[in-house]
C-alpha cells in the first residue's frame, strides 16, 4: 500500500487511463490525463501507443481541463 509521509493516511490505487508504448523492447507508458495529443507517440523510442488502463495512485494534474 501507499502511504502519505504528512499524516501516515493509506492512499488506495485506482484505475487510471493511460497510453502505452506498442514496441516490445520499450515498456514507456503516460497517463492520460498528461497528454496533450489525441494519440501521442511513445516519448522513448517514438513507436505508437494504444489506450489501456493501470492500478495507479491519482494524481491530479491542475493544468488539464
Amino acid at each position: 500500500m501507499y502511504k502519505r509521509n504528512n499524516n501516515g493516511e493509506e492512499v488506495q490505487p485506482e484505475e487510471t487511463k493511460v497510453w502505452e508504448c506498442t514496441s516490445d523492447k520499450c515498456n514507456g507508458w503516460i497517463r492520460a490525463n498528461f497528454t496533450y495529443e489525441e494519440k501521442p507517440e511513445c516519448p522513448l523510442c517514438k513507436s505508437e501507443m494504444v489506450a489501456s488502463v493501470k492500478m495507479l495512485q491519482a494524481i491530479n494534474n491542475p493544468g488539464m481541463k
